[in-house]
C-alpha cells in the first residue's frame, strides 16, 4: 500500500487496507484511518467479531458501497483483526476510482455569509 492510497492493484483486481469496527450502531463504509502499515479505508459493521461474523459483513458492506455483487469482495488477510485486507474481483481502473471516493472524506457545505 502507498502512502496516499488504501489500496493496490493486482493482477485479478485490487487489494484494500481496511479498519473494521465491529459492533457499531450503525453500518457505514468510507473516509480513512491512520495506521503504521498507512492509511486503511473505514468499515463500521453491527456483526460481532466472533466467527468470522465482522469480517463477512466487511465484505458485503464494501460490496454494497461500490455496487458490486457480494462475491465480488473476499478476505485477504486479517481474519482475527480489525486491520484487514480485503480482496476485490474486477478490472482496476474502474475500481480505482470508486474505492478513492469512497475513501475521501465529504466536505462539509460552505456556510452562508
Amino acid at each position: 500500500m502507498n502512502r496516499a492510497r488504501c489500496w493496490r492493484a493486482v493482477s485479478d483486481g485490487i487489494r484494500v487496507a481496511v479498519k473494521v469496527t465491529p459492533r457499531a450502531r450503525a453500518g457505514a463504509v468510507g473516509g480513512l484511518a491512520a495506521s503504521a502499515d498507512g492509511p486503511r479505508l473505514r468499515i463500521a459493521v453491527t456483526a460481532a467479531p466472533e466467527d468470522g461474523r465482522a469480517s463477512a459483513a466487511a465484505c458485503i458492506a464494501l460490496a454494497r458501497a461500490l455496487d458490486l455483487p457480494a462475491g465480488a469482495v473476499a478476505l485477504h488477510a486479517g481474519g482475527a483483526s480489525r486491520a484487514k485486507i480485503l480482496h476485490i474481483s474486477g478490472a482496476p481502473a474502474g475500481l480505482a476510482a470508486r474505492l478513492d471516493a469512497l475513501a475521501t472524506p465529504p466536505t462539509a457545505p460552505e456556510s452562508p455569509p
